[in-house]
């Protein structure tokens, strides 16, 4: 199960991302069926990674574009009764980036006479450079995207040059600066799709006689585990029956063909009502996926084949940084308290937002640590390429095999959680917890920092852990009970301790990605500094209070809460007879060391959340405003 990053840099070269890629989602199809369907569909399980618009081009008596604002579901409508019959075409959703959501700015977006139709993820940073001039030879601009610009672009090469498209294409992307990932429908080449990437990810199944493209593999698995990850600078000229990859120099590329390890079932709801709630319930099973082949307890070993090579690098670190956005970083405070209390090394834990943007002091004898669902963050690739390039060591915690922060990553682990299609993170979170765990319990034994009872001690623990967070499930109907009793809230308050901190902070993440709640997580002993003033009788207050070196501290801050007639919900441990005397509602789940305890803790934290957003109505799967992954600045 152990997956060696290192593996995957021959496929890649290194990634030279300047600006993010944006969570638009793309589909194409060329081959023997109709593609129509195919698109659509596609684009319906691409629906998680958030958009406001949706729209396909197909060639069917010349080449045809239609496109809506809003969700797939109305672009479908739209073409209810037309003829879509076709055996190529491409497909898209929209995260608006440049020009308002509304039909003219949706995709695909046509050339000037009309022949040429193209779908983009990502923004094209120098595009009003490219417009001035465009619009100064006469072209006409029927958007306020930048993609349109590019295509005019293209259009405008071919023409001038009176050159191929994929000449044309090549010519204009030495002149882009940004990130892209394109595919073109040409109406003089019927038979062939033109693809290129630069910073956002395109994967290529690969069939009989046909080819499927994406954004990822959600969309394919359907029809082919076999499949092809474009890498950065790489054009794809795609028949039914040929797959022609060339970097931006001409030069002929051998195509990697991978095997999908994700069934078909891993992206439907399973019969349950959303896929967040599929997502938290299949915890037991993703934290054990991420545990097997690397712990065995009754053996007392750890084996993680993804750092072996670089693990005397990682116990002989002067420091190291984490990297993360989102929940991610939260994952990562955790791994702080971890690796100082395990390894007795100093970590930080960085925004990649904010850390690619500092002048940060990094070199040699650093260890830097992205942690990533996606593992396409460009925040954090941009960030640990600058600390690579400063002479760091990178170890990459990522869910999705082959993507870019595995192929630039020295050495790391996936988690193997399996695709998360729900917006708000959840069963990424404990499996991230749960591998963080291990590499720090491998590197304190490396590094002679902990005992031998010790350390069999927290193996036996994380062998528990999905018993006890299967066991925190079952409290589910009574979660739900207490989210009846404060949904009308205004405000939330989280508070914990310790390694309960960063629990508290990510259940006031998942309130607000959820129910539109306001809510803040707060160190417990930091209320006295500014966020008691806001207690009253209308304020839920959730403790994560579970039995640690902090108990009876915190305690006495649920007293404070208390005298001023707040509402307290704790999460508490087994046997406590203290806090649920105090407390409002009472959630208890099973008792665990403190330092594995939070892959337990967030339960009932990611529960409180679901149940709240579906009481008021919420599509707890598609919350607004938000993207799987927030890749657009």
């Amino acid at each position: 199960m152990c997956m060696i990053f290192t593996f995957f840099r021959h496929i890649a070269p290194h990634l030279h991302v300047k600006l993010k890629n944006n969570m638009c989602g793309i589909v194409a199809y060329i081959g023997q069926r109709e593609a129509y369907p195919i698109v659509l569909k596609g684009l319906k399980r691409l629906e998680y990674r958030g958009y406001d618009s949706a729209g396909v081009a197909l060639m069917n008596d010349g080449l045809k574009v239609y496109k809506k604002k809003g969700k797939v579901s109305e672009l479908e409508d739209h073409l209810t009764g037309k003829n879509t019959s076709s055996h190529i075409a491409i497909g898209h959703t929209r995260w608006a980036t440049h020009g308002e959501p509304c039909d003219r700015n949706s995709h695909p977006h046509s050339s000037g006479n009309g022949k040429l139709a193209m779908i983009h993820n990502g923004i094209i940073e120098n595009y009003t450079q490219l417009k001035q001039e465009l619009l100064n030879k006469g072209h006409v601009f029927t958007s306020d995207t930048d993609t349109e610009v590019l295509i005019h672009f293209i259009e405008e090469i071919q023409q001038s040059n009176q050159c191929s498209l994929e000449e044309a294409l090549r010519i204009a992307l030495k002149r882009v600066v940004g990130a892209y990932v394109i595919v073109i429908l040409d109406q003089d080449n019927p038979d062939t799709l033109i693809a290129a990437r630069k910073g956002s990810p395109l994967v290529i199944g690969v069939g009989k006689g046909e080819h499927f493209l994406a954004s990822d593999a959600s969309p394919i698995v359907e029809y082919t585990k076999e499949v092809v990850y474009v890498n950065d600078y790489e054009i794809a000229i795609i028949k039914a029956d040929e797959l022609i990859l060339k970097n931006i120099s001409n030069e002929r590329q051998t195509p990697y063909i991978q095997k999908l390890d994700i069934e078909l079932a891993a992206i439907e709801k399973g019969g349950f009502d959303h896929f967040m709630l599929k997502e938290v319930f299949e915890q037991p099973q993703t934290i054990l996926d991420s545990l097997r082949g690397r712990l065995d307890a009754k053996k007392g070993t750890l084996t993680i084949g993804g750092i072996r090579d670089h693990l005397a690098q990682l116990a002989g670190a002067k420091r190291i940084i984490i990297v993360a956005c989102g929940t991610s970083w939260h994952a990562g405070l955790v791994a702080e308290y971890m690796i100082e209390e395990l390894c007795r090394i100093p970590v930080e834990v960085e925004y990649a937002s904010e850390f690619r943007y500092r002048n940060p002091v990094v070199g040699e004898g650093d260890v830097i640590i992205a942690v990533s669902q996606s593992g396409e963050t460009a925040d954090t690739l941009v960030a640990i390429e600058a600390a690579k390039k400063k002479g760091a060591t990178i170890l990459g915690v990522c869910n999705v095999v082959g993507s870019s922060i595995a192929r630039i990553s020295d050495a790391g682990a996936y988690t193997h959680a399996g695709p998360e299609i729900g917006v708000a993170s959840t069963k990424a979170f404990t499996a991230q917890l749960a591998v963080l765990c291990l590499i720090g319990l491998k590197v304190a034994q490396e590094k002679g920092t902990i005992t031998e009872q010790r350390f069999q001690h927290l193996l036996d623990e994380l062998d528990h852990i999905p018993e006890k967070v299967a066991a925190a499930l079952q409290l589910n109907e009574q979660i739900k009970a207490i989210a009846d009793k404060y949904k009308d809230a205004r405000d939330f308050l989280y508070l914990g301790r310790g390694y309960n901190f960063p629990v508290a902070l990510e259940g006031a993440l998942k309130l607000k990605e959820i129910s539109y709640i306001h809510a803040e997580g707060y160190p417990a002993a930091e209320m006295k500094h500014g966020p008691i003033a806001l207690v009253d009788e209308n304020l839920p207050v959730v403790f994560v209070a579970t039995r640690d070196s902090y108990y009876e501290k915190v305690v006495s801050n649920i007293q404070e809460i208390k005298a001023r007639k707040g509402k307290v919900i704790a999460v508490v441990t087994e046997g406590d007879l203290t806090i649920p005397a105090m407390a409002d509602d009472v959630i208890i789940i099973p008792e665990a060391d403190e330092l594995v305890a939070p892959i337990v803790s967030v339960i009932p934290l990611q529960l409180l959340a679901y149940h709240v957003g579906v009481l008021k109505g919420y599509d707890v799967d598609k919350p607004r405003n938000l993207a799987k992954s927030v890749t657009v600045e």
